[in-house]
């Protein structure tokens, strides 16, 4: 399944995680950094032990280097049910290389600062284990000293592209931040999808439906791709022009063999009944 929603769930909060846990989001991050004050550190590392004893979920550690990152993973690496890890405020290769061989799950850095975007594709290839890679906008925009959407625009591509260059997935769009407006959540992960990005990390579950209803696969467009690649097969043609006068290369056949696998992963979400 390719993961359209990351719920992020405060790890301190085990009446939340195993709501969350139960619910619609594609994925669950049971998060020990931001969502946890300094205080309550130590109890979200315990509930978070306990939860990934018996159910399998992602986890956001603290920076590593950090007093805090470093008790996550000397306490991770005996988590059964560790699907994989977020690594914020990344900027150093080094950082996710150690994060990496000492937990041996998948690795997903946080980019969140100037030189973190810089060093994007180093991060994105870091190590064999780095499944993806995302903005963390908000501490983004404090370090840029930026305000407004448009001035994310570059760093939005870059990620992109470092993803892409690397191997990756396309990148999963950062948090939306104003819970309540779901009809800006939309706008934004419509155009989203347009920049490169697929899936959204959400931070409340009314925002679920709406990122997957965006990120559902377009009838017509399935449709369209599959009547393509069946067109490959049967004739062998490496390019020709389609019947709306489309020219169809390879380029093209990369686009619709994305845009099936899209709709497969969906089809098998939907028949697992989760």
């Amino acid at each position: 399944m390719i993961p359209r929603t990351w719920l992020y769930v405060p790890g301190d909060r085990p009446d939340r995680i195993g709501k969350a846990l139960a619910g619609p989001a594609d994925a669950v991050i049971l998060d020990l950094e931001d969502a946890v004050s300094a205080a309550a550190k130590d109890f979200a590392r315990r509930t978070v032990l306990e939860t990934l004893a018996g159910r399998s979920a992602f986890v956001r550690i603290n920076a590593p280097g950090s007093p805090a990152g470093e008790a996550d993973l000397r306490e991770l690496v005996s988590a059964g049910g560790l699907a994989g890890v977020r690594v914020p405020k990344c900027e150093n290769p080094d950082d996710v290389c150690r994060v990496a061989d000492a937990l041996g799950v998948p690795v997903y850095p946080i980019l969140e600062s100037a030189l973190g975007v810089e060093n994007a594709v180093l991060l994105a290839s870091a190590h064999p284990l780095v499944a993806g890679i995302s903005l963390g906008e908000a501490d983004l925009m404090a370090d840029l000293r930026v305000r407004g959407d448009d001035a994310l625009v570059w760093p939005r591509s870059r990620v992109v592209v470092a993803a892409r260059a690397a191997g990756l997935p396309s990148p999963v769009q950062s948090v939306w931040t104003a819970v309540r407006d779901l009809e800006g959540l939309r706008a934004s992960t419509v155009a989203g999808r347009a920049a490169g990005f697929f899936g959204r990390s959400v931070i409340h579950p009314a925002q679920i439906p709406v990122v997957h209803e965006v990120c559902a696969p377009d009838p017509a467009e399935t449709a369209w791709a599959r009547e393509l690649l069946e067109r490959l097969s049967s004739s062998g043609e490496s390019a020709w022009i389609d019947h709306n006068g489309q020219f169809v290369d390879a380029a093209i056949v990369a686009r619709a063999r994305w845009v099936l696998e899209i709709a497969a992963s969906q089809q098998v979400e939907e028949g697992s009944g989760s």
